[in-house]
């Protein structure tokens, strides 16, 4: 993941995170009697077991990236521990299943429906008549109306991150019983079931003070299987206990300990038998593969490698290195004998150190899974070259998608299947792949495009002192010294995986092994149509009207090879990346569509900047053309992804109001499409409308999904119902360590849907 997790839904939005590593326009495509959400492309992996055979007790050490600044999930930097807080001890009326869909939770809610659309929308939840807050107090429609005037948006002393969904409610009131709250809607809500989830008591909610700073250090009130014991800042971790006024099924642990653990000490803190649940990185997960696998009884060593592949003998060299080096430390060069028997020793105690390395790794498995939450390329089209629609078109047509997600995804073992939109993932209710809207990748065809906006190949650069190229113009002096430093320590390209834990290939080679000529000549040409022979399907045109240049523009001869340009200024992007060692994906990624980029003329300036400042002063503010960071999926697109994707306006002081497009590219029609389906209550039709906005969306061209992130988490063996939990809401009360004897049930090996496909075989990586 990440930097950033994915946070509450109320303002899960409300900052993208970056991957370490959620969301179109011709008559919809693939509109068949298959429907097109499909199924999620893994299952979630958690050992799942029946809670009888689980054992009472325990403490479940499970590191997470930071001690949250508040526990209030509705404010402005809450983040995804305060998310895993609110999940364990306060009540929630839909939790997510395994498909990404909002589940009634029969712990807090027996019913809930919409009694009335006319005049207006009422919503009547039926509570659970055993649901009380950890003081002994009834849930009731007190808590609900307190939340509202909180998150209504109109009183602007409660300091809130978002108002949507609760700023259409008109009044909030008790029902024909204490166990009924009635909710009335002033304008129609398509989105109703993503309120009152996390639900706060009166006590947080009641006054601006009380939810400004009642609730950031401590919830002396709460309704879950767990209550929050201390927030520790000091030792940097969270305790949970079990509530002894829970109703539901009691909890099988008797605390869980949030640890604030940095993502490259993970391993260490496994080892030393300090962690007991803890996402990885892909680093870290061989290690944990291979330690987990099967041992020599008599050493102890695996004896297989990873991907299956025979261990080495011992101190890790082969056969043949052994024989030399005996060979040499008996040898009759008593200088070079000396040097290799010292050598010899460094290594003898390498490999116990590795032995107790992996022996300390061996009690826990790899639990893998994706995460509910997808990585694009953002293309700012506020200015520059990016501004025009037609060469943010070519950028997005150059890029080989299937080959960038089987890049990051294939290597894990991870079904590899590019994402088809930008407001659901695959198995979600309104997932349509909506990239037929701009088309399949096409070297030819965006090379037209760029043509057709007035880039040529080989044309005069002229600078003037202290100018960029065409799209870089708005680097600043600061940016430039990073690039030297940058430079200076990476040389002149990122080389991706160079540095740190996240490798997953080679740039320049195709999944054969071969360069991207000879044999491949064939191939090449079946790039730049968009023809995929294997299955006799022509792509070089279709989509959106107006998405491609006219049909028949011929494309410059020798435009791969030539960088453009235009009116002296050659196309050069400004390509912006975190530096941190937990980015090495990101890098390498970039890398690989720098190659696509450069086929086809185009070309980029990598600058690294601070890990901290990346989303903040650079993404956020504009200072960018080209960037890679992650949105989560949601349940509710209608609601989250808007403002998103809404078309940027002008603020009072003259100001662009961006909400959270950072691509500044939005349109109306998109607009129109999301209020229309936030305002239906059918269900079909919103998902139509949603699948519509997407095809757009697609079509503008602002951003480009990628692939699905991988959920990578080592798990101790023992541990049940827990690890990968993909879109499925944790059950926190069910989490627990299995008795002797008994075993988790895991998930097959998943399979990528593209190994198999015809299109597979086109696509190189």
């Amino acid at each position: 993941m990440s930097h950033v997790g994915v946070g509450p839904r109320a303002v899960m939005r409300s900052v993208a995170f970056l991957t370490a590593g959620v969301l179109a326009v011709p008559a919809l495509a693939g509109c068949t009697s298959e429907d097109p959400a499909g199924k999620p492309l893994a299952e979630q992996d958690v050992a799942a077991a029946a809670r009888a055979e689980i054992s009472d007790g325990g403490t479940l050490r499970w590191a997470v990236d930071s001690v949250p600044d508040t526990l209030n999930a509705f404010q402005s930097d809450a983040d995804a521990t305060t998310t895993r807080v609110a999940q364990a001890v306060l009540p929630s009326m839909y939790r997510m299943d395994e498909t990404g869909s909002p589940v009634r939770n029969p712990d807090y809610l027996e019913s809930a429906e919409v009694v009335d659309t006319e005049p207006k929308q009422v919503v009547v939840y039926k509570l659970n008549q055993q649901a009380v807050w950890s003081d002994g107090r009834e849930i009731g429609a007190a808590d609900f109306a307190a939340q509202w005037r909180a998150l209504s948006g109109k009183d602007s002393a409660y300091w809130t991150a978002r108002n949507a969904g609760y700023d259409r409610i008109e009044k909030v009131e008790r029902g024909a019983n204490d166990l009924e709250v009635k909710v009335t809607f002033s304008r129609p809500y398509a989105d109703w079931k993503a309120l009152f989830t996390p639900l706060y008591p009166k006590d947080v909610t009641g006054t601006p003070d009380a939810f400004n700073d009642g609730a950031r250090r401590a919830l002396k009130v709460s309704a879950g299987p767990f209550a929050v014991k201390k927030v520790d800042t000091k030792g940097d971790q969270v305790v949970l206990t079990g509530n002894p006024r829970w109703w539901g099924e009691p909890a099988k642990l008797d605390e869980i300990v949030l640890r604030a653990v940095p993502r490259d000490e993970r391993v260490a803190e496994l080892v030393a038998g300090k962690l007991d649940l803890a996402e990885i990185d892909p680093e870290t997960a061989d290690e944990v593969t291979l330690a987990a696998g099967p041992r020599d009884p008599a050493t102890g060593t695996p004896l297989m490698g990873p991907g299956g592949t025979p261990a080495a003998g011992a101190q890790g060299r082969s056969a043949a290195q052994a024989l030399r080096s005996w060979a040499i430390a008996n040898g009759s060069d008593e200088e070079a004998a000396e040097e290799e028997v010292l050598a010899r020793e460094e290594r003898r105690e390498a490999e116990a150190k590795a032995r107790r390395r992996q022996q300390a790794l061996s009690g826990f498995e790899l639990r893998k899974s994706l995460e509910p939450a997808y990585t694009q390329l953002a293309l700012n089209g506020a200015d520059g070259p990016l501004a025009d629609e037609r060469v943010r078109r070519a950028v997005a047509r150059a890029l080989d998608r299937e080959e960038l997600a089987e890049a990051v995804l294939k290597p894990l073992g991870l079904p590899a299947e590019p994402v088809g939109s930008h407001l659901a993932l695959a198995g979600q209710p309104a997932y349509a792949d909506g990239s037929g809207a701009l088309g399949e990748q096409n070297a030819k065809e965006a090379r037209a495009l760029l043509a057709d906006a007035g880039w040529v190949p080989g044309g005069p650069v002229k600078k003037k002192d202290g100018e960029e190229a065409a799209g870089a113009e708005k680097d600043k002096s600061k940016d430039k010294d990073e690039d030297k430093d940058e430079d200076k320590k990476d040389g002149k390209k990122s080389e991706g995986g160079d540095d740190g834990t996240y490798i997953v290939g080679e740039d320049n080679k195709n999944k054969d092994g071969s360069n991207d000529d000879g044999d491949d000549a064939k191939d090449g040409a079946d790039r730049e149509s968009g023809e995929k022979h294997s299955s006799g399907k022509n792509t070089a045109q279709g989509g959106a009207p107006g998405a491609y240049a006219p049909k028949g523009t011929a494309a410059p001869a020798g435009a791969a090879a030539a960088p453009l340009a235009k009116d002296g200024k050659a196309l050069t992007l400004r390509f912006v990346l975190p530096s941190g060692p937990g980015s090495e994906t990101l890098r390498t990624v970039a890398d690989r569509i720098t190659d696509m980029l450069k086929e086809i003329g185009i070309g980029t300036k990598i600058t690294k900047v601070p890990d901290e400042s990346y989303f903040k002063d650079h993404v956020a503010a504009g200072e960018y053309d080209l960037a890679l960071y992650s949105w989560p999926a949601s349940a509710f697109p209608a609601t989250d992804a808007r403002p998103i994707y809404a078309k940027p306006v002008p603020a009072a002081d003259g100001s662009l109001n961006v909400a959270q497009n950072y691509t500044r590219v939005g349109t109306d029609q998109v607009d129109q499409l999301f209020d229309r389906a936030l305002a239906t209550l059918d269900r079909k039709e919103a998902r139509d409308l949603l699948r519509k906005a997407d095809s757009r969306i697609w079509a503008a061209a602002g951003s480009v999904p990628l692939y699905q992130r991988p959920q990578l988490t080592a798990a101790r063996k023992n541990l049940a119902n827990a690890g990968a939990f993909g879109f499925a809401t944790p059950v926190y009360e069910d989490m627990g360590f299995l008795k002797k004897g008994a075993q988790g049930s895991r998930p097959t090996a998943p399979s990528s849907p593209s190994s198999s496909s015809p299109s597979a075989s086109s696509s190189s990586s």
